[in-house]
Formats: structure tokens, C-alpha cells, sequence
């Protein structure tokens, strides 16, 4: 577990160290675009019998990295395996996403909840091992969680949803089971990360895939705070090793200045959000000690559908906008890591994805080779 990682370029972006390059991974890489990701998924049977398959977990994880030079791998799982260890019953059909057998929706149900035993999740901590094992030192290995906020909606209305009408009822008209359930998600979900920090996760995302939907003021009282919680909770290091702890919250731009006050190392941004000005606001100086976010994102999952000339282009936009990068490795100063402004999609041309990794690599390093000679 402790052996030196062969490209640590993501772990230094996410502690605003100078990089060669920008480093580049894409939220839910492993995933349906793929067709060797399909393959595994159908000798699995279905989507939990891969996730919970420690030797299936691995392999696709694996998959994106054997075809695309990416720099980090995510742990192949899924956000709601920590309320189904609560005893909601997730189950997924093809084509209509998760459901579970039970809702949270009264104080009955509420005050059932409970932070679940960890032992139920072993097949996640399981596989983050595995995984680590087999990739050798290569990149590192992220692990995640949904948030609380994004957990409860879920929870409340027992399946995705258009309308959030059931968990903004409950929100509006019982405040005090809202925040109940919060406050058991939160300390799950801080659990479920150490554990798989200590099975080895080298960095950590909390996906708060939700908080966007939330009005001003509902959202720092019910997803913000949270977050926030978790957060106080999770290792900072392991081994020896500094554990990056990255927040994403879709839709998140308008409380961006408040989320620079997290306990965090990474800020994600959808695509909403312009880098150079995210930069701004909570990118921070250059300088030993100087404090700020390192940025993670956040061009468009639509623009892997365009041509790939037109996809290189959108991605000099994105570097762009974040400006020169900071190329002095005896300092710290505003980084970015660059990714997809939400998971990529089932849809998308695999092979448009080569084209926008190597597009990040190259034309990164170059911009930096034209700071060095100014």
C-alpha cells in the first residue's frame, strides 16, 4: 500500500502542487459507453451483481485506463450503497435506474435509521483493495460517497426524481426528520470514506449531486452543513500519505464562495461555471501557505458528442479559461484538474473520449512550456 505512485499528477494538482500537465479523469469513466463494460456487466447479470462482485468491481474499474491515458481511477461502485446498508432494499432495473423496496418518509422510518455496520459494505472495502492491488502504483485510486443531501433525496423519495416533491415536502413541513436523517447520513457516509481510505482510497470525492435543486439558504442548512459535517470526520492522511478530499455540488456555482470555506482540498464544477472566475474566488495565491481550492471539471458531457476537431477546440476553451498555470514546483498555487461537468454519458463515442484526453495532455503541457519561456 505504501509503495510510490508512477504518475502522482492528480494527487499534486489536488494539493495545488505544479504539474507537468493537466491531470485528466472523467466521473463514471467506468460505465456504458464502453463496450467491454457492457460485456462484463451482462456476464455479472445485473448492475449489483457487478458492483458487488469484488473481481467484476476491479476489472472495470481497470477497463478506461487500459484504453485512455487518464490519471486517476475511481473505485467502480455506486452512491446508494450506503442506504441499502440501512436496510432500504436498492435494487436497479435496465433503463429505469435505482428504486429501493423502502422510503423514509415519516418519523417512524426516520427514527429507524441508523448508521448501518460496516461489515455490510466489506464487497466496497473489498474491491477499493483489490483494485489498488491490481493497478499497481500506476495512478491512484479515488473513492467516493453521494452526499447526505443527495442520499436523503433518494431516501425520501425512494427512486430518482424530476420534482424532488416528496423530500422537499418533508424538508418544508418536518424540518426536525429532515435533519435527523441528514445528521445519520452524514456520519455514514464519514465512516463509509475512512473505511475505504484505510482499504486504500488515496483520495476521496463526496458527489452532492443534488444540492443545485436546493433554493438559497435550503441549501447551506440542509446540504452545505453536511457536507461540512462529513468532512470534519474524514482522515486527513494515511500511511503517511496526505488523502485529497475533493466536494462536487451540480449546480453549485451560485454558493461557490461558500464552499471555499469547506474543510476540502478540491472543488468540482459543472459546466455552468466559468474556471478562470471559479479561480478567482477560491483558487487562492501563489506562495508556501497560501490557502485555496484546487479546481476539478468542467467542460460539457455534451461535447464528447460533436466531432473530435470540435471537441479539441472545446477543451483549449476550457484550459483557457483557467489561465496559465502555475509552474513553480518549490510552491503552491491555483491548479486544475480536469474533468466532465457531471458523469459521461452511456451515448457517448468511446473513441471521442481519446480525443479529449490526449487534447487535455497536450495542449496543457503546452501552455506550459510557453509560461517557462516568458
Amino acid at each position: 500500500m505504501t509503495a510510490s505512485i508512477q504518475n502522482d499528477t492528480f494527487l499534486r494538482a489536488c494539493l495545488r502542487q505544479s504539474t507537468d500537465y493537466t491531470p485528466v479523469w472523467l466521473m463514471r469513466q467506468a460505465g456504458r459507453y464502453l463496450p467491454e463494460y457492457c460485456a462484463t456487466r451482462a456476464k455479472a447479470g445485473s448492475f449489483m451483481g457487478l458492483a458487488t462482485n469484488v473481481d467484476f468491481a476491479t476489472e472495470v474499474t481497470l477497463q478506461p485506463l487500459e484504453r485512455y491515458k487518464l490519471d486517476a481511477a475511481i473505485l467502480f461502485s455506486d452512491i446508494l450503497t450506503v442506504p441499502d446498508a440501512m436496510g432500504l432494499g436498492l435494487t436497479f432495473t435496465q433503463g429505469e435506474g435505482p428504486k429501493f423496496a423502502k422510503s423514509v418518509r415519516d418519523e417512524a422510518s426516520v427514527a429507524q435509521l441508523e448508521v448501518p455496520d460496516m461489515d455490510k459494505l466489506r464487497y466496497v472495502f473489498d474491491a477499493v483493495t483489490s483494485i489498488r492491488r491490481a493497478l499497481n502504483a500506476r495512478v491512484p485510486l479515488i473513492g467516493f460517497s453521494g452526499s447526505p443531501w443527495t442520499l436523503a433525496c433518494y431516501m425520501v423519495e425512494g427512486a430518482g426524481s424530476d420534482d424532488y416533491r416528496h423530500v422537499k415536502t418533508l424538508m418544508y413541513s418536518r424540518p426536525d426528520l429532515m435533519h435527523k436523517i441528514l445528521a445519520v447520513n452524514a456520519d455514514a457516509v464519514a465512516q463509509y470514506l475512512n473505511a475505504q481510505i484505510q482499504a486504500g482510497a488515496q483520495a476521496v470525492m463526496i458527489f452532492d449531486s443534488w444540492g443545485g435543486v436546493l433554493a438559497d439558504g435550503a441549501f447551506q442548512e440542509f446540504s452545505l452543513a453536511y457536507t461540512a459535517r462529513v468532512l470534519a470526520q474524514i482522515q486527513r492522511s494515511f500511511e503517511g500519505a496526505v488523502i485529497p478530499r475533493i466536494v462536487f455540488t451540480k449546480g453549485g456555482g451560485l454558493w461557490l464562495q461558500q464552499m471555499g470555506e469547506l474543510d476540502c482540498e478540491v472543488l468540482g464544477l459543472d459546466w455552468t461555471m466559468n474556471l478562470g472566475l471559479a479561480k478567482q474566488m477560491v483558487g487562492g495565491g501563489v506562495g508556501v501557505g497560501t490557502k485555496g481550492k484546487a479546481l476539478q471539471g468542467n467542460i460539457d458531457p455534451n461535447v464528447l458528442f460533436s466531432p473530435p476537431y470540435k471537441i479539441i477546440t472545446q477543451v483549449h476553451q476550457a484550459l483557457d479559461s483557467f489561465g496559465a498555470p502555475h509552474t513553480d514546483y518549490k510552491t503552491n498555487g491555483p491548479t486544475h484538474i480536469f474533468n466532465l461537468g457531471h458523469g459521461i454519458s452511456q451515448y457517448t463515442p468511446p473513441e471521442h473520449v481519446s480525443a479529449l484526453v490526449d487534447a487535455v495532455h497536450e495542449y496543457s503541457g503546452q501552455q506550459r512550456r510557453s509560461v517557462a519561456r516568458t
